[in-house]
């Protein structure tokens, strides 16, 4: 398909118009205008750039892209070494960041509750982005602490009583340790992200609800690997999700 055929439909899809973002989302670096094979990852690490150049891809599809808000726009250094091969091999490069968080069907937080048993049955904190849910019975936090673990493949950081009992679950993946007062709000059980700060083990202590930090990598894989096998089957692209291990 062509590129901005392809642009248009994610764009679309994604609703990128209405969020407020810190960086840009859509086609970040134009490539060829003819795309047949895409790959996708969570971040636009030069590892990936390369992955995707052996797998002679037409476009890589990722959660994490470039030009960040507050970032040097100079494109010296890891950012010239990044860019270079896209713009020689002819590669394009689609970055969504808070679309792809939320989207209800491909976003992270709608991909991550599926593999946990969850499903929104509320939004909270600004543009909606995170997300609460009830597991279908109540097991111990240490119960579904495990099994976070074994559908992640990466031991969980737990901050609560291993004992109690946990149901209400909310939830938003990658660094959003920042939106845990938010969802305190809603009186969960747990609140689950990616990353922990040192103030939010206060914050879950004196609080009562409990905290699971997951991995922000390890949270964040699944919705571009779905964002990209929907569009294999729905424009016969040739899809592969490469990913790039990552501890954090």
């Amino acid at each position: 398909m062509q590129r901005e055929e392809l642009n248009r439909y994610l764009d679309g899809l994604l609703e990128v118009s209405r969020f407020r973002d810190y960086c840009p989302n859509g086609l970040q670096v134009e490539g060829r205008a003819e795309i047949r094979r895409v790959v996708s990852g969570v971040t636009a690490s030069l590892d990936l750039i390369q992955a995707a150049l052996a797998d002679k891809a037409d476009a890589i599809l990722v959660h994490h892209g470039y030009f960040w808000k507050g970032e040097d726009p100079c494109l010296t250094g890891m950012r010239r070494a990044r860019i270079a091969p896209l713009l020689a091999h002819g590669i394009n490069l689609f970055a969504y960041h808070l679309p792809l968080d939320a989207h209800a069907e491909f976003g992270n937080n709608a991909q991550l509750g599926r593999r946990l048993g969850l499903a929104a049955s509320t939004r909270f904190a600004d543009q909606e982005i995170g997300c609460c849910g009830k597991l279908d019975a109540p097991m111990r936090l240490d119960a579904f602490a495990l099994q976070v673990g074994q559908r992640l493949g990466r031991e969980p950081l737990v901050i609560g009583d291993a004992a109690r009992e946990v149901r209400s679950i909310a939830w938003c993946t990658g660094a959003a340790q920042g939106l845990f007062e938010e969802a305190i709000k809603l009186a969960p059980d747990v609140y689950l992200s990616g990353e922990i700060s040192e103030q939010q083990v206060h914050l879950a202590r004196e609080s009562g609800v409990a905290f699971i930090a997951a991995g922000h990598h390890a949270t964040e894989k699944y919705g571009v690997q779905a964002l990209g096998e929907h569009l294999a089957a729905h424009f016969g692209l040739v899809h592969r999700f490469i990913d790039i291990p990552n501890p954090v």
